[in-house]
């Protein structure tokens, strides 16, 4: 938790599934074997013990139910769509590009892909025609399955796709376009039945996630069968304190890898069950409002989410179904996580980290002192520590790179960038896997993030970190968002610079941009206060929410 220690309600906060970190650390171990397929082993599995649990509960854009499934319809419903796919000729190892809303036949299309040993590649919705034209060229996916939002997209793309050979669209009645199969219809076809009854290996090609996008040309990360089927285990487990009984909301796009992490195989391991949302534009009083109506036991969501709930009046709902709430993303500033705490009652978000290409490999745990800013420490089953760029430990308190000790490998680890040996070779090297993310270790074993690589700013030989600065900035009542980046300067190197969203009620001026440089002053080091303020009416984010520092910085260059 970026948040506060020492700082928990006794009638608000109860007691953790999982309490005792330094044991699990010590003897936790996903056992692989060599044939497995989480649909096979994880959804089947459930449904042969429990046919009538709730696996997966849909809801519209203002809470209303879509549809409740149980493990055996969700089953079922991976059977039919895996029928439909073979059907259609699609085999083992085939990329079959998803990009469908949040709905059930987002879940029946990624089931069905993945029980038959083909390649999932979900995608954002938010993508555009360029966008899904580059990613289904990228791996000559051969099968596209998407809405009618989506199809249109496509089609206006033209016929530049060569691999594509089937088109297959899932909405309402009449709503299927001209050169689109239904999918749901071909389901319905092939009916229910026998599928191949040992699919998969478990170092087998599953999915393909493309990276978010802070760069021009995304990169491909592959995850195996094993490494998403069963690396989020630990996720779910740990971080997410889940188990029977639960019910597990994490709010995402369901092209982003944290859709992965919050409702694809790791809970349903832990046989707690899913939520979806259909969510238009992110309203604080719908998502809160949901949370009650539908007694929501455990809530993760991103920190620009976070931001937007604080500013609700949070005591006027009843949260007290709500036990456990998580964020990840991005690191989420402390003074958020105290106001959530102070307008829940005690309820404490307890932040992750991970990546694309990891499950959660850092966390704060429940049952586990928390301290104030601190990322937590590696979760069982990963070795993380701060190395120099020769993969060697580097003193207590010193920054350097986050990385993930590759022997032995953890299980919830990528196998490479699809098709691009040289992007996998420059992340794994001398017996690590470089994150690309910058920290320092306490003696304790406790990290605090720097930033990105690209992030950290150089100003007259000072390191800063912009999380820092922009945590101070936010505790300013005047700010909603902010965004820290260097902006270069011959005297100092670079200029910590600040990109300021304002709350409502508040006004740019030289006054206030005084104001809060003082601000930042007086709650950390004086040499981080940013020496340049604009003040911006929104900040460039990727589609899976994380500021696009690189694009501020670019700004610079036409300075």
């Amino acid at each position: 938790m970026w948040g506060m220690a020492g700082m928990r309600s006794p009638d608000r906060e109860t007691a953790p599934r999982f309490t005792d970190y330094d044991e699990a650390r010590r003897t936790f171990r996903l056992d692989v074997p060599e044939r497995f397929n989480p649909v096979l082993d994880i959804v089947e599995a459930w449904a042969a013990q429990a046919p009538t649990d709730l696996a997966l509960l849909s809801l519209g854009p203002v809470g209303e139910v879509v549809r409740r499934q149980s493990t055996a319809e969700l089953a079922a419903d991976s059977r039919r769509a895996a029928r439909a796919l073979l059907a259609m000729g699609v085999r083992k190892g085939d990329p079959v590009f998803v990009m469908l809303p949040r709905t059930p036949a987002w879940y029946a299309s990624m089931l069905g892909v993945i029980r038959i040993g083909a390649v999932a590649m979900p995608g954002p919705t938010l993508l555009t025609s360029r966008d899904m034209a580059y990613r289904i060229g990228k791996v000559d996916a051969g099968v596209a399955i998407t809405d009618p939002d989506g199809a249109a997209k496509l089609d206006a793309f033209g016929d530049e796709l060569p691999s594509l050979r089937q088109r297959l669209c899932c909405g309402p009645a009449g709503s299927v376009p001209s050169g689109w199969e239904d999918f749901e219809d071909a389901c319905a076809s092939v009916g229910d039945g026998e599928t191949p009854a040992d699919p998969t290996a478990a170092q087998d090609p599953m999915l393909i996630y493309f990276t978010s996008g802070t760069v021009a040309y995304p990169k491909m990360v592959l995850h195996t069968q094993s490494s998403y089927g069963l690396g989020h285990v630990i996720t779910a487990r740990f971080w997410q304190d889940l188990g029977a009984g639960d019910l597990h909301w994490t709010v995402t796009d369901t092209g982003w890898a944290k859709a992965a992490w919050g409702g694809l195989f790791g809970q349903w391991h832990e046989r707690a069950s899913v939520v979806q949302v259909q969510l238009g534009k992110p309203d604080a009083d719908t998502i809160l409002q949901i949370l009650v109506d539908h007694a929501i036991t455990s809530f993760c969501a991103p920190p620009t989410l976070y931001r937007l709930l604080v500013q609700a009046d949070l005591g006027q709902y009843d949260l007290s179904a709500l036990r456990h709430a998580t964020s990840a993303g991005e690191p989420l500033n402390p003074e958020i996580i105290k106001v959530w705490r102070e307008g829940t009652g005690g309820l404490v978000v307890y932040d992750g980290y991970g990546q694309t290409e990891t499950t959660n490999m850092v966390a704060n745990f429940r049952g586990m002192a928390v301290r104030p800013g601190s990322m937590g420490r590696p979760t069982p089953g990963y070795d993380v520590d701060v190395v120099d760029d020769d993969g060697h430990a580097v003193p207590t308190g010193e920054v350097a790179n986050i990385a993930v000790r590759t022997d032995p490998r953890p299980v919830g680890l990528f196998r490479e960038y699809y098709r691009d040996p040289m992007a996998t070779e420059a992340v794994f090297r001398n017996g690590w896997y470089f994150t690309g993310d910058k920290a320092a270790k306490d003696a304790d074993g406790y990290f605090w993030f720097e930033g990105r690589a690209d992030d950290v700013i150089t100003s007259s030989a000072y390191r800063i970190g912009p999380f820092e600065v922009e945590s101070a900035l936010l505790e300013h009542p005047a700010v909603a968002e902010a965004a820290v980046v260097g902006k270069p300067d011959p005297e100092r190197t670079e200029l910590v610079t600040a990109f300021v969203l304002l709350a409502p009620g508040y006004a740019p001026s030289p006054e206030l941009a005084a104001e809060l440089q003082t601000h930042v002053k007086t709650v950390t080091a004086p040499y981080k206060y940013p020496r340049v303020v604009y003040f911006v009416e929104e900040l460039p984010k990727t589609i899976s929410g994380k500021i696009r520092r690189s694009e501020l910085r670019q700004r610079f260059s036409s300075d």
